[in-house]
């Protein structure tokens, strides 16, 4: 698998958090290789089994690991159709955030409206001479921003509807130092992640089934974490997903330097004797990991993984990425690389008494 390529054959697919339809289609082509079966469920997740290379029969079921990332990405909706002159001319679409839109990096932007057709747009507004005085030298607001599709209103009318989806439109860019830059990165860097994992244990023996999901409505909801966790009644899981990279002005700690290699999810969220497997996994690679520790919820699927039905013993990596939730996000292609083995390293090493001993310890704690 050409890393790269895949990269960006996922960022530059849209897949706004509740219209993953199309990025669903080009994570199936990616996994399926790799993969016995391959699926979407009722709420949009797409479920991969790779099941286990032991082939003894047993009566009791193998055990499974869930490995969740999502393939949602933050983008904007139609709250309005205006025009001008009023109820003439050329149509405008007014638009609010999905996710965790960062309203000062939007202006310029280019973006697909995905109404009847996809129609491509640019979002702009008044030239800040054209501003009122008391608004010039400040970020732009949604109310002053415009979604500009280049057809009369009429046109617009027919084609757009509000509640529509607008997605960004940006290609992958090729940095130096192997770091690559885009939107949609996070967390598409972990889906990539997931393929390396997968593709890793095509050369390797493991006693467990490994359910990989591209989880659906992260940055909205962790719909896809609740759910899947729900329906696959994994016995341990691993979110992968991304973390803050280190870059001017970043305050100290919990901040990690792109291409140093991933980080180690260590909290509320996180079960210990997961992050310790995690951490022997990775010295069995000789692979530098880092711990990048949360107080509270990690604000990743994680969270929906942990507490399914009984609860689940969970685990969390994170790639380091600058600029998050912006169209330039910044990762490093070998931090991917190196968390996808990581994950199938532990995979590896899984056998049937890991849920008992990591029970174990944290009785023993």
């Amino acid at each position: 698998m050409e890393l790269q390529r895949t990269l960006q054959k996922l960022i530059e697919t849209a897949g706004p958090s509740g219209l993953e339809t199309a990025i669903a289609e080009a994570v199936t082509t990616i996994w399926e290789p790799f993969v016995d079966t391959i699926e979407r469920d009722r709420v949009g997740n797409l479920v991969a089994v790779k099941r286990a290379t032991d082939s003894v029969e047993s009566e009791r079921p193998r055990p499974r690991l869930l490995l969740a990332a999502h393939m949602d990405e933050i983008a904007l909706m139609v709250k309005e159709i205006v025009s001008y002159p009023k109820d003439e001319g050329y149509g405008f679409l007014r638009v609010t955030n999905v996710g965790g839109v960062d309203v000062r990096h939007l202006y310029g932007q280019r973006v697909t409206v995905h109404g009847a057709d996809e129609l491509p747009g640019i979002i702009g507004a008044l030239p800040v001479r054209m501003m009122p005085d008391e608004r010039r030298g400040k970020p732009y607001n949604y109310d002053e921003l415009l979604v500009d599709v280049g057809l009369p209103l009429d046109e617009v009318r027919t084609l757009v509807s509000v509640g529509d989806f607008v997605s960004f439109h940006q290609p992958l860019r090729e940095l130096l130092n192997e770091r690559v830059a885009g939107k949609a990165l996070d967390n598409r860097a972990s889906v990539a992640a997931v393929a390396v994992c997968l593709e890793y244990l095509a050369g390797r023996q493991h006693s467990w089934d490994v359910v990989a999901v591209a989880t659906a409505q992260e940055e909205t909801r962790l719909l896809g974490a609740f759910t899947s966790a729900h329906a696959q009644r994994p016995d341990a899981a691993i979110a992968i997903d991304v973390t803050f990279g280190k870059g001017p002005g970043a305050k100290e700690g919990n901040v990690f330097e792109l291409g140093d290699g991933p980080a180690l999810g260590l909290g509320p969220n996180v079960h210990p004797g997961i992050f310790k497997a995690l951490k022997k996994a990775a010295d069995a690679l000789e692979m530098k990991v880092h711990t990048d520790p949360h107080s509270r919820a990690s604000g990743t699927d994680a969270y929906g993984l942990q507490i399914a039905r009984a609860g689940v013993p969970t685990g969390l990596i994170g790639i380091p990425l600058r600029y998050m939730h912006t169209m330039v996000e910044t990762v490093s292609v070998d931090d991917i690389q190196r968390a996808g083995r990581l994950m199938g390293e532990f995979v590896a090493r899984l056998d049937a008494d890991f849920l008992e001993e990591i029970a174990k310890e944290m009785m023993e704690a």
